[in-house]
């Protein structure tokens, strides 16, 4: 018989993850400034997370930090030059010049975050709102299909050493769950076949993206980046797969052409 407190934080993580879901599907579907605030406001509030997390105590100067991202991130949304890519580096720069100790940690995370968030206000803007519907809800699915498989279901751990609490039950859940919103995606977009395998390889990805902010945390000793979300956490301990799954589309576009997706 399951114990009861392995279910505990259900109703809290219920009723937050379907605000935030609802305040993602309306920020996507009108795009434009509503998205990119949206996502300058998360950014800025991961980066807080982050160096609170490595700076313990520093909470003037995490919240200055974050408010200078804010404005490094917003107007990186409203430049068109090739060169106003460069202005990705300047939070993470910034910040690690103020940590005491763990900079590259600091450095690497705070620019994948500031990435992935360009990543995604590009990925809108380029490919529309239904390609990132999918790549939401591949990393939505991925979370929840782990979530109760690895409860429910249980057995050997994914890689303990990082992530003591996922399971190879949780990662598979993700994984098919992942496969068949793709699957879904074809049956009323012009989505090729790919997009099973791709939905699929997106599901790692945001599970690689899990696991990283795990390590980060049990680096630094804590349990959740923060605990601004009820039964969540904080908003890194919630996007860090989504994060994970931007990264990998970027590097994705890198390689071979991305069409747009309509339904």
């Amino acid at each position: 018989m399951q114990s009861p407190r392995r279910w505990e934080d259900l109703n809290a993580r219920t009723w937050t993850g379907l605000a935030m879901v609802v305040i993602g599907i309306v920020a996507i579907r009108l795009g434009g400034v509503w998205f990119q605030m949206l996502v300058v406001f998360a950014c800025s509030v991961m980066i807080w997370e982050l160096a609170r997390m490595i700076r313990p105590g520093w909470d003037v100067g995490a919240m200055l930090l974050a408010a200078f991202s804010a404005s490094v991130i917003s107007g990186l949304m409203t430049q068109s030059p090739d060169w106003h890519l460069l202005l990705l580096l300047v939070p993470a720069t910034v910040g690690t010049s103020a940590m005491p100790r763990e900079r590259l940690t600091f450095f690497l995370f705070a620019f994948g975050i500031t990435v992935a968030g360009w990543g995604l206000v590009e990925a809108r803007e380029t490919y529309g709102g239904t390609w990132l519907f999918w790549m939401v809800i591949c990393v939505v699915v991925t979370d929840v299909a782990g979530y109760f498989a690895g409860r429910r279901i249980g057995g050997p751990k994914f890689w303990p050493a990082v992530s003591p609490k996922k399971t190879w039950s949780g990662t598979v859940a993700g994984w098919i769950g992942a496969g068949l919103v793709g699957a879904l995606f074809l049956t009323f977009t012009n989505a090729g076949r790919d997009t099973v395998w791709l939905s699929m390889l997106l599901s790692l990805a945001a599970q690689m993206g899990d696991i990283a902010e795990s390590a980060l945390k049990r680096r630094m000793g804590v349990k959740d980046s923060s605990s601004l979300i009820p039964g969540h956490g904080g908003l890194f301990d919630r996007f860090d797969g989504l994060l994970g799954a931007s990264l990998f589309m970027l590097l994705l576009a890198l390689i071979v052409d991305v069409p747009e997706v309509r339904i």
